[in-house]
């Protein structure tokens, strides 16, 4: 049985104390026996976290106690074993990076779709308003190899900084479509949708991602698994660990 829980979760909130707030939460997340990688930036957080699930929830509970981080919502899968080496908490510049100061969900999201809704939008092979429903998978090249939507569209990108002139090259394929951008845990679409908005296209995020779409849906319109930044590599449909043929 499983035992060891897995959390990611990300916010786009301000945060004017980084600097301050690195060694509280590496203090707090070493004390509780946890591993994995906490980014933090001017515009927000995003973590990647694993251990003991009694640990791991009181130290999301006294982290989302503070106003700034209430609305995060992690979203959780099991593995028999740790999946990190260490426990790193970083402070960057942005907590994805694009390379788009003028891009800050922090001052507005885009609009975004749930997971129950594309999946009515995919079986009728159209939105609620007739027009055509175009899925953009806004990951890395490498990442969709593992999995991706049925028909979606990948513009083969080696690195998310890349995404703003891949959106200006395929801009007219976009036209008069409704687009719902997808990544793996929400944080990259958030950022693509509301560049694409300002390109002029009609762009909409996945809420909570892939693996988010999974937790709800299942594996609906989806092939193969999704690519993750830990050892486990890749996480099913199911949110467990792929197997692998020895």
């Amino acid at each position: 049985m499983p035992s060891v829980l897995n959390v990611s979760a990300y916010l786009f909130t301000p945060i004017d104390d980084a600097g301050a707030l690195r060694p509280v939460l590496r203090t707090r997340a070493v004390d509780a026996g946890l591993k994995g990688t906490i980014l933090l930036a001017e515009e927000g957080i995003n973590l990647f976290l694993a251990g003991e699930e009694r640990h791991l929830r009181a130290f999301l509970a006294q982290l989302t106690a503070d106003e700034r981080f209430a609305a995060l919502a992690p979203k959780e899968s099991w593995s028999s074993a740790q999946p990190f080496r260490k426990m790193l908490v970083k402070v960057k510049r942005e907590i994805i990076r694009m390379d788009r100061p003028a891009v800050r969900p922090v001052a507005g999201r885009a609009p975004a779709v749930d997971a129950e809704t594309l999946r009515r939008w995919l079986d009728r092979g159209h939105d609620d308003r007739g027009r055509e429903v175009v899925l953009l998978d806004t990951r890395n090249a490498f990442e969709v190899d593992y999995g991706t939507f049925d028909g979606a569209l990948s513009w083969g990108i080696e690195r998310f900084t890349q995404f703003p002139d891949a959106a200006v090259s395929h801009r007219d394929d976009l036209t008069g479509k409704t687009v719902v951008s997808f990544c793996t845990g929400g944080i990259r679409c958030e950022k693509a949708a509301i560049h694409l908005r300002e390109e002029g296209v009609d762009a909409y995020q996945l809420d909570g991602g892939i693996l988010g779409y999974f937790e709800r849906v299942g594996r609906a319109h989806w092939s193969g698994d999704c690519f993750v930044f830990d050892e486990r590599e890749a996480l099913t449909p199911g949110l467990a660990p792929r197997e692998v043929d020895a």
